[in-house]
């Protein structure tokens, strides 16, 4: 297999990469990351000197660089993690989210269908399907509802992957996964926020009254089901991934306090709470579990016991 990751520097891009190189099955890795902020080569140092490891520094919406990547490396497996990601910056600024998120998809999507790769995963998010009430959960066959510029690309590319499948049999699979935590994450998101907020002892911003509900899968758990949807998803199928730990952001809040013993009283403050924000994400993980025999391994506790440790120990090169 001559695997293309893209994205391979970010956050779970990465994880995915030392899961990858592990496996016998991978020839050759091609790390196609244009390296932009979220995007750094530490998260994959002791990495590079793999023989079966190259980074390929490449913008996924430049077509050409796309397609002489494909050329060269003939590319037999795609795993498509890059994106922009963040919700607040898709609400400021949303052109690059069209651009990475949906061109950048387009050009992938077209050479892998030149160049007759053998499966196409396309990583997405249980964002796209908007936002649930109090009761009830995500399903492959939940209605798309995207709520701001972030989701609504990356609804647009999950509709792109599906229509090559059914228009050219590009044989594809889409999976949407609820929202993953662990060591590496850029601190622009909410859970290495709150640990920076705790260690500098400034304040925790939290939107709106903190009810707002999300559902935590620790990141190697999201690869490990990831490496069975690209060997053993039958093509055309989407799989929600999920590891069912609902959490309101101050009860996040407080185990990541609890972890770090200070009282989580003295560091919430309220702010406006965001345009758009979805109340709560919540993942019905039957398919995964039923048809791929994968399931979480790492519990909540665990989880952020490793996380909090992590961030501990670099917090003077990844948090500042």
């Amino acid at each position: 297999m001559n695997l293309l990751v893209t994205g391979g520097c970010g956050f779970i891009g990465s994880n995915y990469i030392r899961l990858a190189l592990k496996k016998k099955g991978v020839h050759k890795l091609v790390n196609m990351d244009c390296l932009t902020y979220a995007g750094t080569l530490d998260n994959l140092k002791n990495v590079h000197n793999n023989n079966k490891y190259l980074l390929n520094k490449v913008d996924i919406a430049n077509y050409q660089h796309v397609y002489d990547t494909f050329y060269k490396h003939d590319i037999t497996h795609v795993v498509h993690f890059a994106a922009e990601s963040h919700v607040d910056n898709s609400i400021a600024s949303p052109l690059p989210f069209v651009k990475t998120n949906i061109i950048g998809t387009f050009n992938l999507l077209e050479c892998a269908r030149q160049f007759n790769v053998h499966k196409f995963h396309h990583v997405s998010t249980d964002e796209v399907y908007g936002e649930l009430g109090e009761d009830g959960l995500f399903t492959e066959q939940t209605p798309y509802d995207p709520r701001n510029p972030y989701s609504a690309t990356k609804a647009s590319a999950d509709h792109l992957v599906r229509a090559y499948h059914h228009t050219y049999g590009l044989p594809a699979v889409v999976s949407n996964c609820s929202n993953n935590y662990g060591p590496r994450q850029h601190k622009e998101k909410f859970i290495p926020t709150v640990i920076k907020s705790i260690l500098e002892e400034d304040k925790i911003p939290v939107y709106g009254d903190g009810s707002n509900v999300r559902d935590w899968i620790y990141v190697k758990d999201h690869c490990k089901a990831l490496w069975q949807i690209l060997h053993h998803g039958e093509v055309g199928e989407t799989f929600n991934v999920g590891a069912g730990c609902e959490k309101t952001n101050l009860e996040t809040i407080a185990a990541l306090c609890d972890a770090l013993n200070v009282n989580p009283d003295n560091y919430i403050e309220f702010v406006e709470n965001r345009k758009g924000h979805d109340f709560r994400y919540a993942i019905d993980n039957t398919k995964i579990l039923d048809k791929l025999q994968w399931k979480p391994s790492f519990s909540f506790a665990d989880g952020i016991e490793k996380t909090v440790s992590w961030y501990v120990k670099h917090r003077e090169s990844v948090l500042t």
